[in-house]
């Protein structure tokens, strides 16, 4: 049997189940990210199978200047995730922070450190990437 692991926005009415994750898992720094999640950084993860439990009617989408898509909830805000340019929803990467339970994700990069905020100081030893994975 295949585990499931729920999430949901702050207000409860948004909710999903997923039944896995990437092995890759981000702290991004990017300046997008920072200001979608209100902290220092946004900490994504690409889920497999995503359903969406109940709220679907009340996600909406930001799509920025240069195409990538944050999803939010309307009622309450939560920042529920991140698509690149085109993808559809089934392809989001998931504000761990919505989950609802303990998940086996490590996070294994701080991404787009280039655009990291002043005040903040990255203090563990997780790699560093000034851009992306891929620079």
């Amino acid at each position: 049997m295949t585990q499931v692991f729920r999430g949901s926005c702050l207000c409860g009415q948004v909710t999903f189940q997923v039944n896995g994750f990437s092995e890759q898992a981000a702290h991004c720094h990017c300046s997008m990210c920072r200001k979608f999640h209100g902290a220092a950084f946004g900490t994504l993860v690409n889920v497999s199978y995503i359903k969406w439990r109940s709220g679907l009617n009340l996600l909406h989408d930001y799509v920025a200047p240069n195409g990538t898509i944050r999803t939010f909830c309307k009622e309450c805000g939560s920042s529920i995730g991140f698509r690149s340019k085109g993808e559809p929803l089934d392809h989001i990467e998931i504000a761990i922070a919505t989950f609802d339970e303990a998940i086996p994700v490590e996070i294994d990069a701080h991404i787009y450190t280039r655009y990291k905020a002043c005040w903040y100081k990255i203090s563990d030893n997780t790699p560093q990437y000034s851009e992306g994975r891929g620079e």
